[in-house]
């Protein structure tokens, strides 16, 4: 691997300051102590610094010449409201938040090539550093975007990274197009007639007519949709009742939908909404479906994704990138980004090491070993984006 040597020599710091991150999570929209640790950093290094934006988010700028040129890098601080299971020294000292999604490294690899890029400024152009909050849940891309993010930091592409335990260290794995599914929730509401349950002709028993809904929601995936079309439909939760005699008046389920492709999602959502209410219609009930979106499908740029891809193999090989990978049914608010700017999200391999279980686990623990690698791929992003090489002339 062609790890910069200069983000090497800084490894000891890097995994200091990403194991004091760890030690002390926040999160969303509560990144205090984060955000102030980034902002410290970045000045110190010589970055122009926007704090504020989405409450917590910090922006660093790094300008050279004069060229119109922008680039946007762009890495998650919040945590997990999660009990952390560790036992390490730089486990979380505050009780029930966790970074067991990875979010410290993400930082730390950003902060890595802020140094690096601030001090070297081997570029032509504009690099904003963009440091965002409440990645898990609570939409802090789509904040920054609202709150005129790429108004007031232009950028010409945008790019992200994300940790995957599954993947072996020095392995990239990406794809043009849609790559992580969209997330959207929903309740449905199925309001009878409560009845003593000795009795229950006397009464409309919502737990039955949610029991049906649930089976004939099956059907949607498996009749509804193309089998060339990946969607998840589960139900996670149902809730009725307080009493071993009494038939409810309601039941509530609760569940998520999961696809790549925003028309699939509105397909999917109308059917549930006509199999919610018609079921409940056939058995003297009500059902009242309220589906919430999420984070819309997460969708690379088919150009800038190889151009990711490009720059990953420069430092890994191109054996070591995977450039067709697989899409992933989990969601990320780095969506919102992509969405406003052309760009790409890559996944980086941080498995075969002891804490290389999955994300959102209590035992998770980020791979300090893939700090370097990480930030020399934001680091080289920006080289050969706004490479010094002057551009050809116009014909």
């Amino acid at each position: 691997m062609k790890i910069e040597p200069r983000i090497a020599a800084w490894h000891h710091e890097l995994t200091r300051i990403r194991r004091d991150i760890h030690a002390h999570p926040e999160l969303g929209f509560e990144e205090q102590r984060t955000s102030e640790i980034v902002a410290t950093k970045l000045r110190e290094w010589g970055c122009e610094v926007t704090t504020g934006i989405a409450k917590t988010g910090v922006v660093g700028t790094i300008r050279v010449g004069n060229s119109p040129r922008a680039i946007g890098l762009r890495a998650d601080m919040d945590c997990l409201p999660m009990e952390e299971t560790n036992t390490f020294a730089h486990r979380s000292t505050i009780k029930g938040k966790m970074h067991g999604c990875g979010h410290d490294g993400h930082t730390t690899m950003l902060l890595g090539a802020a140094r690096y890029l601030a001090e070297t400024r081997n570029f032509q152009g504009t690099v904003h550093l963009i440091f965002q909050p409440a990645e898990e849940g609570g939409g802090g891309g789509r904040v920054m975007v609202e709150e005129g993010l790429f108004r007031k930091f232009p950028c010409d592409s945008v790019f992200a990274m994300h940790n995957r335990p599954s993947l072996p260290v020095g392995k990239f794995s990406i794809r043009p197009g849609p790559m992580l599914a969209g997330g959207t929730r929903f309740d449905i509401r199925v309001r009878g007639k409560g009845a003593h349950g000795a009795r229950p002709e006397s009464g409309v028993d919502p737990i039955v007519v949610a029991a049906q809904i649930v089976t004939a929601a099956q059907t949607i995936v498996a009749r509804n949709m193309s089998p060339h079309e990946p969607v998840v439909l589960s139900f996670t939760q149902i809730h009725a009742g307080d009493a071993y005699n009494v038939i409810p008046e309601t039941a509530v389920l609760r569940g998520t939908i999961r696809c790549y492709r925003t028309e699939v999602r509105e397909q999917v959502q109308a059917n549930l909404e006509r199999i919610a209410r018609s079921v409940a219609a056939a058995f003297g009930a009500v059902a009242e479906p309220d589906i919430r979106h999420g984070y819309p499908p997460l969708v690379n740029d088919a150009a800038e994704a190889e151009f990711m891809a490009d720059v990953a193999a420069a430092i890994v090989g191109e054996e070591n990138v995977d450039r067709n990978g697989p899409r992933v049914m989990g969601s990320e608010d780095f969506s919102y980004m992509l969405e406003a700017v052309p760009g790409a999200f890559i996944l980086t391999g941080q498995g075969g090491t002891h804490g290389g279980c999955e994300v959102h686990n209590p035992g998770y623990d980020f791979n300090d070993a893939v700090i370097p690698l990480g930030a020399t791929l934001f680091a080289r992003l920006v080289e050969a984006k706004l490479s010094m090489e002057p551009e050809p002339a116009a014909t």
